[in-house]
């Protein structure tokens, strides 16, 4: 990865991170060592968030330097039908909900038709986990999205969905994933982690894989040579050391692996959930805070996110100067945070993006899924 030089400014960032009492760790980071699991605690315990962004800013524009990525993107959701039941789900609808739909291939080709724009270069389908399609299913709706658009990237299925996939193939772990290079997967994307803990995944989610199951499932995907992304739901009922055990259970697949691109911190949206009665959406500090740690925990991972659907586009914004080098890409649709109460838009027209991203400082990058192809916006 190629290294940017450090601004001669940051030594004024020397005096407020070392007045914050984290001198030590700021050494740490100047050195290129890795934090440890306490370093990550006392970044969140310390009060200074300026100070803890300005560390993180140091890392962001040694690895990035302005440059910031977005990409032109669609998201189908392809069924909210689902047999789990997360508590932290407004989405998902049991059998037989008026709410409950399903696209089947016929219909996310004709989804993707309909976007006009040139420059879409990705489709992101996710979904529930639906009681009744079989494996061919998974494949069809790949191959729909290849028709309607031969160059788009399909970056899909989330590990429980790659789990459930695997389960109900009758096949070998190599045929599946052949299987899904040739329908046309390019990419996974990171979802269904939640918080790599095993209090939570009781507490919360216990119908669905487990945080070793889904580490498992990631090997499985990566060592069939693809890439995938990686997230966290935070903002529930998770505690700061999980937060930080999450980071490094992250970092220890990525020292095996290598094929995580971008982690992605997800701001969790209480309302029409089983989890509303806790209170109140994450603050922007918080946000702010998960995203300045996350890179600089995760010191193998190239790319941190600042998804703008969960963290609404002013943080968004804000973020690139704590630590996030990208802001997703236009969306187009997506579902399942909305049901959540999120007040962010269904989409993001390009301009508004490139503006949100050369008003904070930075130099706008369109890119493809996986980082190769890369245009400088003027």
């Amino acid at each position: 990865m190629t290294s940017y030089a450090v601004p001669e400014t940051l030594d004024i960032d020397d005096t407020l991170i070392d007045a914050a009492g984290l001198g030590e760790i700021r050494a740490k980071v100047d050195a290129g060592e890795r934090l440890s699991f306490e370093d990550g605690v006392a970044l969140y315990e310390n009060p200074d968030i300026n100070a803890v962004g300005a560390l993180a800013n140091r890392v962001r524009l040694r690895m990035h330097g302005k440059r910031t990525f977005f990409n032109i993107n669609l998201h189908i959701d392809y069924t909210n039908i689902c047999i789990y039941s997360c508590k932290f789900c407004a989405f998902a609808a049991k059998p037989g909900d008026e709410r409950g739909y399903l696209m089947l291939a016929e219909d996310v080709e004709k989804r993707i038709r309909e976007i006009t724009d040139p420059n879409l270069s990705e489709v992101h389908m996710v979904a529930g986990i639906h009681p009744d399609m079989g494996y061919e299913y998974y494949l069809d709706i790949i191959r729909a999205a290849k028709r309607a658009k031969p160059d788009i990237h399909v970056k899909a299925y989330t590990m429980v969905e790659i789990d459930h996939i695997l389960r109900i193939s009758g096949k070998s772990e190599k045929e599946v994933f052949d299987d899904l290079r040739e329908a046309g997967l390019g990419s996974c994307p990171g979802g269904g982690a939640e918080v790599l803990s095993t209090r939570i995944h009781k507490a919360v989610f216990r119908d669905k894989i487990s945080p070793e199951e889904w580490l498992a499932t990631a090997a499985k995907v990566q060592r069939n040579g693809f890439r995938m992304n990686a997230t966290m739901l935070y903002g529930h009922v998770e505690r700061i050391r999980e937060r930080v055990e999450h980071f490094v259970r992250l970092r220890q697949q990525q020292d095996e692996s290598g094929k995580f691109m971008t982690f992605i911190p997800l701001a969790f949206w209480p309302y029409n959930t089983a989890l509303e009665h806790y209170g109140k959406v994450t603050t922007g500090w918080d946000d702010l805070r998960n995203i300045a740690i996350s890179r600089l925990m995760l010191d193998n991972i190239p790319n941190i996110k600042a998804y703008w659907v969960m963290l609404t586009p002013r943080i968004a914004q804000t973020a690139l100067s704590y630590g996030a080098n990208d802001l997703d890409g236009t969306v187009t649709e997506e579902k399942i945070t909305h049901d959540a109460g999120t007040s962010a838009p269904m989409l993001m027209p390009r301009d508004e993006l490139v503006h949100l991203i050369k008003s904070a400082g930075y130099e706008p990058v369109l890119r493809d899924t996986v980082y190769e192809r890369m245009e400088h916006v003027g």
